[in-house]
């Protein structure tokens, strides 16, 4: 059966190559991945909602429910064994996943992402895991591109764009959001935005997202009316927003690093699994909205007019009742919120930071307006508004995706007449966490092992470029014994002027350059008076073959050498790099990079 099917796809291959032509066929091709991702993001919503539904109905609003210290912990473990015993590999981390899939060159991601996402995250987050289902939904989209592609035999240029297109019709699909999908792939994953990707990319945004229209209804993801129209003699009040909005987003980044640097040290899946679990359940059963994605919340922020109705987010905790404590509870989900979703991956779960960006965004202009009213100053902000303008501000900051934040938020709200100051907050935010953070949560790790694939051209290249690539090998070695006279019949039989020398274990001593011996190498008096450890000068630098290019490129500006030897980890010599094989190579990434 799998020969006739694979018979089968072969001569539809060839058919297509012979009847469509490519570029039509990657606009089917996106048209195909718009309606899967849209389902999968459809399905992830369902799984999620009916868990979470199953587990917290019969939960008394007045009082603490201790089963919010069980059900993060089963959570958890219940994603942990699936993943170590079902799919057997790391699932965590999505978007920096895809990012270093697109910058391997490659874009070829695992055929399990399609659905194993789709399961932990769902269970993980239906047990009340505090992080967001989109993280994985964009992996489970780039990998239903990514797969769709390989199996008709796309190349790797296509693969990309369709890598692309299932991320933006994951984030269109479940977010009701095309053109946040769109600008997504462009800011975040870095997809070049030529007149050959931009189609493709707007078809399967448009198509994810009405499918999810036609199933889930016309309304907006969260429900919002504009009670006060925007003035503009709250823009300084808007600017200072962005600002706090982008430290939050600073907070959020640093800390989630530090936790899951201190998760990272832990050896064993239980003693992650406890750790995680048990920080997780505290915090849930203190604060009850940090249960699941938080979009409970986000709605109540969003739509309350007073405070008897925002007072029902501590509805189910131990500060119920205590209504004076509003603010002082809202503020320390602020500060509990990241390790919540730090010890929910940490742990075992599976989930992604779009969820906690946004809720984090939206309590910090609530809690920013509600202040200022508050104490009387003047104009009044209303808290709803400026909750959404939040949500803005530190998805921008957290994300470094300031048009992602105003286009997603805008969709997710309907809330189009507050653009302008929705723009102002992202770009507040982004300015300000720019300047301690240099990179997004998603492409730091990637970007401090030189493996992050950017819009800088010469950076894009060399990030392309590897080491292994460009070594070449044919010089030949030689040993510090040997004399001259065997150095001189070593000379003839090469090609090179340069000549490694290696020890017994092929470890590198040092070189020989022909230009340094030329003057007595034809003195046949002097061949068994030198030997080549006299002879041999150290190389100007050595290069490891782990480097990235621009590392090395680095090196060959400090050394002004034009050719360098290159060791592994043990300094065993593998061959040399040259700069005109670089530049050679350099010239032929960037012709097959920019061609459309």
């Amino acid at each position: 059966m799998a020969f006739e099917d694979r018979s089968w796809l072969q001569r539809f291959i060839i058919w297509r190559e012979n009847h469509v032509k490519e570029k039509q066929f990657i606009l089917i091709l996106s048209f195909l991945v718009g309606i899967f991702t849209a389902l999968a993001a459809l399905l992830l919503k369902l799984l999620i909602h009916w868990i979470q539904a199953f587990l917290t109905n019969n939960f008394n609003v007045t009082e603490a429910n201790y089963l919010y210290l069980v059900y993060p912990v089963v959570g958890i473990f219940l994603t942990g064994l699936f993943v170590r015993y079902v799919v057997k590999d790391d699932i965590s981390h999505g978007v920096t996943k895809i990012l270093y899939a697109i910058s391997r060159r490659q874009s070829r991601i695992k055929r399990h992402n399609i659905w194993s996402s789709i399961m932990a995250s769902s269970i993980t987050i239906g047990f009340g895991g505090s992080v967001g289902a989109e993280a994985p939904i964009v992996l489970t989209g780039s990998a239903i591109g990514s797969n769709l592609g390989r199996l008709f035999k796309m190349e790797h240029r296509t693969l990309m764009l369709l890598v692309g297109c299932g991320a933006a019709g994951a984030v269109a699909g479940i977010f009701k959001a095309p053109i946040a999908g769109l600008v997504f792939t462009l800011e975040v994953l870095m997809i070049d935005l030529t007149m050959s990707s931009l189609l493709p990319l707007l078809i399967t945004s448009v198509t994810a997202a009405t499918l999810s229209y036609i199933v889930s209804g016309q309304e907006a993801m969260f429900k919002f009316h504009l009670d006060q129209a925007f003035e503009l003699e709250r823009i300084p009040y808007v600017i200072v927003l962005g600002i706090f909005c982008g430290l939050i987003s600073l907070y959020f980044t640093r800390a989630m690093n530090w936790t899951e640097g201190i998760f990272g040290k832990l050896d064993k899946p239980y003693k992650k699994l406890m750790t995680g679990g048990v920080m997780l359940s505290i915090l849930i059963f203190l604060f009850p909205p940090l249960y699941g994605e938080g979009y409970n919340t986000i709605e109540l922020l969003l739509n309350g007019t007073c405070n008897a109705e925002w007072n029902t987010v501590m509805n189910n905790s131990l500060f119920y009742g205590h209504d004076r404590m509003l603010l002082i509870y809202l503020s320390l989900i602020i500060l509990t919120k990241v390790f919540a979703s730090s010890a929910t991956n940490g742990g075992g779960g599976c989930g992604g930071i779009f969820a906690p960006s946004l809720y984090l965004g939206c309590i910090a202009g609530f809690i920013f307006s509600h202040l200022s009213n508050e104490f009387g100053m003047t104009p009044f902000l209303p808290e709803k508004n400026f909750a959404l303008m939040g949500m803005a501000g530190v998805m921008s900051g957290v994300m470094h995706a300031p048009l992602t934040g105003v286009f997603l938020i805008a969709e997710l709200t309907g809330g189009y007449d507050l653009f302008l100051p929705l723009m102002i907050v992202s770009v507040s935010s982004y300015l300000t966490i720019i300047v301690f953070e240099p990179h997004s949560i998603y492409s730091m790790r990637l970007a401090k092992k030189g493996e992050l694939l950017t819009h800088h051209k010469d950076k894009a290249v060399l990030t392309l470029m590897k080491v292994e690539n460009v070594v070449e090998t044919d010089f030949v070695k030689v040993s510090p014994e040997m004399d001259l006279g065997e150095l001189v019949k070593a000379i003839s039989a090469s090609r090179r002027n340069i000549f490694p020398v290696v020890d017994k274990d092929n470890r590198l001593l040092g070189i020989v350059l022909l230009d340094d011996i030329r003057n007595i190498m034809f003195r046949q008096e002097l061949y068994h008076r030198f030997t080549v450890s006299k002879l041999m000068t150290s190389a100007p630098a050595r290069l490891l073959i782990t480097d990235s290019m621009e590392q090395v490129m680095r090196t060959f500006d400090d050394t002004k050498a034009w050719n360098l030897p290159v060791v592994d980890k043990r300094g065993e010599y593998i061959g040399f790099v040259s700069k005109s094989k670089i530049f050679n190579s350099y010239r032929n990434v960037l012709v097959h990079l920019s061609d459309e």
